[in-house]
């Protein structure tokens, strides 16, 4: 029996979280440092989720003792990663113009002002617009990725902790 097979479901649910989530936040910071692709501020939100399943996900292993611990911690983490794939999703809308994103991230100009008024905003405004996918693969940018696989990881360990619900009563 090797020592993953001897933690308990919870703190081995624990690990796949880090795994899952640490290569979603490779992937972005490999996309930033590598290819050199700046991201704008709702990719920012969206990896602030990825950190806390990160961290819940190595308390969760690290409290293999107390599996009743590990399993908070990993409904932490999947509450977590419902919260990033939600902020993808969003971005995602605000990418395709379905909606309006943050005034600050946008290429939204108020109207009515004046000359000065006009460049300050222009010149305040972020060289990184949140409604403009900066990469995409099969027609799926970033932030869509960041949705579908931050949602399949929440399946994955929701089906998990139900599986051990179910096989302790």
């Amino acid at each position: 029996m090797s020592l993953l097979e001897r933690l308990p479901l919870p703190s081995q649910l624990g690990l796949l979280a880090v795994l899952g989530s640490g290569a979603l936040l490779g992937g972005a910071y490999y996309f930033q440092y590598v290819v050199g692709l700046a991201p704008c501020e709702m990719c920012y939100w969206q990896r602030w989720p990825h950190m806390v399943v990160v961290a819940a996900g190595l308390l969760a292993a690290a409290a293999f003792a107390r599996p009743r611990l590990a399993l908070v911690l990993v409904l932490t983490a999947i509450t977590a990663l419902l919260v990033t794939a939600v902020l993808g999703a969003f971005h995602v809308g605000v990418e395709y113009g379905w909606w309006k994103g943050p005034q600050a991230c946008s290429a939204n100009v108020p109207r009515g002002l004046s000359a000065e008024q006009l460049k300050r905003h222009l010149f305040g405004a972020p060289l990184v617009r949140c409604d403009q996918t900066a990469w995409s693969m099969w027609g799926i940018s970033m932030a869509g990725w960041n949705a579908l696989l931050s949602l399949a990881l929440a399946f994955v360990l929701s089906s998990g902790v139900a599986n051990w619900v179910r096989s302790r009563r």
